[in-house]
């Protein structure tokens, strides 16, 4: 089979298209014809090596060498004690925990996986599972009437966090360059702020914020926070997150605020319902660009350079649309 590999971190020019065997599922496990992968930002970050937190699998040489955690696709054979799919089931899921979704096959854990629903493409259920368990996890934080800003709020996880907390009747604004601003506007965004331009946190005070790409000071973060209010971090900074869990867990306390870590629960339960919304219309999937297996790469780069509006796809099979 065909899969994109690389064997140290650093840039897109790591990566090379490869001819490898096809993966033999373990007990627990079923062997997936990947159709389509979407790019998350952990994508980016592991393929970097940076933030130093994306070496947990190995920290001077990667221990995976093929990325890619959001598929598609249909299953073609069975580990042994797996009963919740047969072969020809179409399923969708987030495999962060083996990776390989960037190959024309990959092994998932059984748990890891779900049913695609019928009215979304391989395309469409390939961008749901991680962004969409992060997005619906950190709106739930929040109720209507609340204030809620989402800092990289024009990328895959903000688009569904916009969606979602405008559908709940919460004032949210959204944070992220000049070129998205009328993408998030189109999403329900309130208001819209270019970090270029403004400081996010000299606005507010909001009841909770939500920061996919965090770069700045815990007490620049405080300052923004209405009392009683939190701060969540999703990504960014190795040095961000430190903070955060260190003097801004102490500094929020003090000030009746909290600030600290969104500790995403993977799995199913946590996206399926929000594919069902989809699904249904209730809830739209946007995906900016469609690249073929060849450019995962440029689609890395796409990605990691934030301009990518919405999700990023691999179309793994050409007939991916």
């Amino acid at each position: 089979m065909k899969a994109v590999v690389r064997d140290r971190y650093g840039p897109p020019t790591v990566l090379r298209i490869e001819d490898v065997p096809v993966p033999t599922p373990r007990a627990g496990q079923v062997l997936v014809r990947v159709m389509a992968t979407s790019i998350n930002l952990s994508d980016w970050e592991g393929l970097r090596g940076s933030p130093g937190y994306a070496r947990l699998g190995g920290l001077f040489r990667p221990s995976r060498h093929v990325l890619g955690s959001d598929i598609a696709g249909l299953v073609v054979s069975l580990g042994a004690d797996v009963t919740r799919f047969k072969v020809g089931d179409a399923v969708y899921g987030d495999i962060l925990a083996v990776l390989g979704g960037f190959a024309e096959y990959a092994v998932a854990p059984e748990h890891a996986l779900a049913l695609k629903p019928a009215g979304l493409s391989f395309a469409q259920a390939s961008a749901l599972p991680q962004s969409g368990a992060i997005a619906v996890q950190a709106i739930a934080r929040a109720k209507p009437g609340d204030r809620v800003l989402v800092n990289g709020a024009g990328g895959g996880t903000g688009a569904f966090a916009l969606q979602l907390a405008s559908a709940a009747g919460i004032h949210v604004t959204g944070v992220d360059n000049t070129w998205k601003l009328d993408f998030m506007r189109s999403l329900g965004a309130d208001e819209v702020i270019d970090y270029r331009m403004n400081d996010f946190t000299d606005t507010g005070p909001y009841d909770l914020i939500v920061d996919l790409v965090a770069q700045r000071s815990v007490f620049a973060y405080r300052r923004a926070l209405a009392a009683g209010g939190s701060y969540l971090i999703v990504g960014g900074t190795l040095r961000a997150l430190l903070r955060v869990v260190t003097i801004g867990a102490l500094a929020g306390a003090l000030t009746g605020r909290r600030l600290g870590v969104l500790a995403v629960k993977q799995g199913p339960e946590h996206f399926s319902p929000l594919g069902s919304q989809c699904a249904e219309g209730d809830v739209q999937i946007h995906i900016d660009r469609t690249f073929p297996l060849a450019q995962v790469p440029e689609a890395l780069a796409y990605v990691g350079e934030g301009r990518a509006q919405g999700k990023v796809v691999i179309a793994v099979d050409p007939s991916v649309t």
